[in-house]
């Protein structure tokens, strides 16, 4: 079994690693050494450069504005994105750019493709995603929210809960329910909805960690227009899936290489206290890294699958139920080399403090005590563990509901 990559994908990473020669400072350690103003300026500055050079969005096709490179040739970029401490064009829009774009070029029409998929390149539009409820969140088939048809608009009614970065974003991508007289799954439709009109209230969520990353979304016969359907009528579920699907699919693929930063730094940590002294320590250090081996191992396997232009199925769901138990694993690890010096949320020394990203993984300025509070939601949000179980129970397995 050959697992290295072609020559022409190796040729393509020689290319990004001179992009970011060329455009990062000679002394760059990253946006951990960065202030967050300063880190936040940054991001900004780097998407402009990104777009100037064609390398946001880049599998996407070229007519709607992206590079029309390859998937292969994208998680490359991602790879050695990760590796310099840069983000990857749009932190703040990964469910415009991961989830929504793949999503629409899979499902929508040629208008939602040329409208909104140029509107995500620039920044434009931000997308929040509109589907946990207060009564349906593993459940989330037993949604509530309803969208009726009136003339050529739909009218929306009902509430959405735990949405991240709905604070921050100008557009959700929503499930409704549009026939109440159909079985669940089927009485559902994917629509998209401006957030900036009456009818939508957003009220942030504090969480543990002091900051609100999350909302709650009130609708009151919000509206969009009737063209704001992603498929037809009913199909929203398995939109839904698809959209989860490429969410878990890329995540397989580039996440590895993340975790694998984050473990190097918690292995300096376990050096600079001492703590790689103790056996027990070493031991979990060991576990770990055999689990990232795993990971990295079904990343290839994701990335084979993503290669081939074979749509994501339920066995995605694998990945993530891997990762997010993965994740609590190593925290608890880094928690516990730390000691008392964990109960500081507010950072750490800037030698080893690192800021997570919207998987949970450390990368640069936030404290590991942060970090281990964000990887316990890790197991909640997109799914949880013992909803993950279920799917791979009934749709992989094939075992009995129940």
């Amino acid at each position: 079994m050959d697992l290295s990559f072609p020559p022409e994908a190796e040729s393509f990473r020689d290319r990004v690693k001179v992009f970011l020669t060329e455009n990062l400072p000679a002394n760059w350690k990253g946006t951990g050494a960065l202030s967050l103003a300063d880190a936040k300026a940054f991001a900004n500055e780097w998407r402009e450069i990104l777009l100037r050079n064609g390398l946001i969005g880049v599998s996407w096709p070229k007519e709607y504005g992206g590079a029309g490179l390859s998937f292969l040739e994208q998680v490359i970029l991602s790879e050695e994105f990760v590796k310099a401490g840069v983000p990857m064009g749009a932190p703040t829009d990964v469910f415009g750019f991961q989830m929504l774009g793949n999503t629409l070029i899979a499902h929508g029409t040629q208008y939602q493709k040329q409208y909104f998929l140029p509107r995500i390149l620039s920044g434009e539009d931000r997308w929040c995603q509109g589907y946990s409820e207060p009564n349906s969140g593993s459940d989330l088939a037993s949604l509530s929210t309803r969208a009726q048809l009136e003339g050529d608009e739909w009218v929306i009614n009902g509430q959405k809960t735990w949405t991240s970065a709905a604070h921050l974003a100008n557009w959700m991508f929503l499930l409704a329910r549009t026939d109440p007289e159909v079985p669940k799954h089927k009485g559902i439709s994917f629509l998209l909805v401006p957030l900036d009109q009456p009818g939508v209230e957003i009220r942030p969520i504090r969480m543990l960690s002091g900051e609100s990353e999350f909302n709650e979304v009130f609708f009151t016969d919000a509206r969009t227009d009737g063209i704001n359907i992603v498929g037809e009528p009913g199909q929203g579920w398995n939109i839904a899936m698809t959209l989860l699907g490429f969410e878990r699919g890329e995540t397989a693929a580039t996440l590895p290489v993340r975790f694998r930063v984050e473990f190097d730094r918690l292995v300096e940590l376990a050096r600079e206290t001492g703590a790689n002294k103790n056996p027990l320590i070493r031991e979990r250090l060991a576990w770990c890294y055999c689990r990232l081996e795993v990971m990295r191992y079904m990343g290839l396997s994701a990335l084979t699958a993503f290669v081939s232009k074979k749509q994501p199925g339920p066995e995605a769901s694998i990945s993530k139920l891997y990762w997010s138990e993965y994740h609590k694993v190593i925290t608890e690890l880094a928690i516990d080399i730390l000691g008392p010096r964990a109960l500081c949320l507010s950072g750490r020394p800037p030698s080893s403090s690192f800021q997570t990203d919207d998987t949970g993984a450390l990368n640069s300025t936030a404290s590991w005590g942060v970090t281990f509070l964000n990887a316990r939601a890790g197991t909640i949000y997109a799914g949880t563990s013992e909803i993950q179980k279920n799917i791979l129970a009934e749709l992989v397995l094939g075992m009995p509901k129940g």
